[in-house]
């Protein structure tokens, strides 16, 4: 009986001894409570939060609106044929790159061959008056023949002074140097050429079709003094003058950004209360076409506000938020009004005290929070 109780005794005593030697379990969690949560000096560093006070930066509030590439009327040039004829040879495409002088088409027509014949032997008729009334003169003053003769020789040449230079006129119209011409370059076709270097933006006719002399035969542009026609509402266009930076891009290269300048502002608006704002690119970039699409942003004014980076800011159910430092790793949830936002700082209405908040990481932190409080 005796060696069971010792037994019982010892027994109890190692239990009792492996208890009090079995180390306790330490697991550091989140503290939370209401919007306010503490996080350990570990969790601090392993998360990469940062704290820091608000900054005041100058900061432009934007004007976001749309428009499109255009060319004033003087650079859009629309080619025909003043005397018209059957369309002999062309080989353009809108968007071709055309020079200044560039042959563009071919037309031929009887009348070409009329108009040069008829120029010739005016020509030719003009030397024969020339050559008389220089003879009738010199009899006129040897008193050979009477006043009458010499006048009449003097009108008829006169009159052929002014069908030669007439017709001189139409044939420098259809580009044949009467200068030059002579019987053996009678030629039934003319050429069309560009009168000016840009790129085709239409073409109308096609090969052996007869043009008249009103009809538009290709349309060309000169995108040298592009511009941008933006859209604005009339509650905007108070703020903005000419000389305002803009800043563009176009729908399929965003990332591309193009500096402008506002040229000038219409004074009167359209059906839809919206104005047009005329901006010049500060440099031509040939991808650049009329009638493309751009979106664009104006600084409108200069403002000295209260900003925190991008990072430091939350969304929870849609509104902002920031976490305001209430003391060491403790931190508040504090919903706030915000501003614009440019160069990755945003603009902070709402007054916070002076005090510092999680610049870094923030949305890190809000997920530990909500997390937290759900378990």
């Amino acid at each position: 009986m005796m060696k069971k109780t010792v037994l019982l005794a010892y027994t109890f005593s190692t239990l009792l001894l492996a208890c009090q030697e079995q180390p306790k379990a330490t697991t550091e969690k989140t503290a939370i409570s209401g919007n306010e949560v503490q996080v350990t000096a570990e969790q601090f560093k392993n998360g990469e939060l940062e704290t820091g006070l608000p900054v005041t930066r100058d900061m432009h509030q934007v004007l976001k609106v749309n428009g499109v590439i255009d060319v004033p009327p003087q650079n859009v040039t629309s080619v025909s044929m003043p005397l018209g004829g059957y369309l002999k040879y062309m080989n353009l495409l809108p968007g071709m790159q055309v020079t200044k002088g560039q042959v563009l088409a071919t037309l031929e027509d009887p009348q070409y061959i009329q108009l040069q014949q008829d120029y010739l032997v005016t020509r030719s008729r003009l030397r024969f008056l020339e050559a008389d009334y220089k003879r009738q003169l010199e009899l006129n003053e040897a008193k050979v023949n009477s006043d009458k003769v010499l006048q009449q020789v003097k009108s008829e040449l006169e009159s052929q002074q002014v069908t030669a230079r007439s017709l001189a006129e139409r044939l420098q119209l259809i580009h044949i140097d009467p200068t030059r011409l002579t019987e053996q370059q009678i030629t039934r076709s003319v050429n069309i050429y560009a009168p000016i270097s840009g790129f085709v933006s239409k073409v109308n006719v096609n090969i052996g079709r007869y043009v008249g002399p009103t009809e538009v035969l290709f349309e060309l542009i000169n995108p040298s003094d592009l511009h941008l026609s933006l859209t604005v509402f009339e509650n905007d266009v108070a703020s903005l003058a000419a000389e305002q930076p803009v800043t563009c891009y176009v729908n399929g290269r965003p990332e591309e950004k193009y500096n402008a300048s506002i040229h000038f502002i219409t004074r009167s608006l359209d059906d839809n209360r919206t104005a047009e704002v005329h901006c010049h690119f500060d440099k031509y970039d040939k991808r650049l076409l009329p009638g493309m699409f751009m979106n664009a942003e104006i600084a409108l004014n200069n403002d000295h506000v209260t900003a925190v980076p991008d990072e430091a800011l939350v969304k929870w159910e849609n509104k902002p938020y920031l976490f305001v430092v209430k003391g060491k790793n403790n931190f508040v949830l504090t919903p706030v009004v915000t501003g614009m936002s440019e160069e990755g700082y945003t603009e902070i209405k709402t007054d916070i005290g002076g005090k510092e908040v999680v610049t870094k990481n923030a949305y890190a932190l809000l997920m530990k929070m909500k997390n937290s409080g759900e378990e």
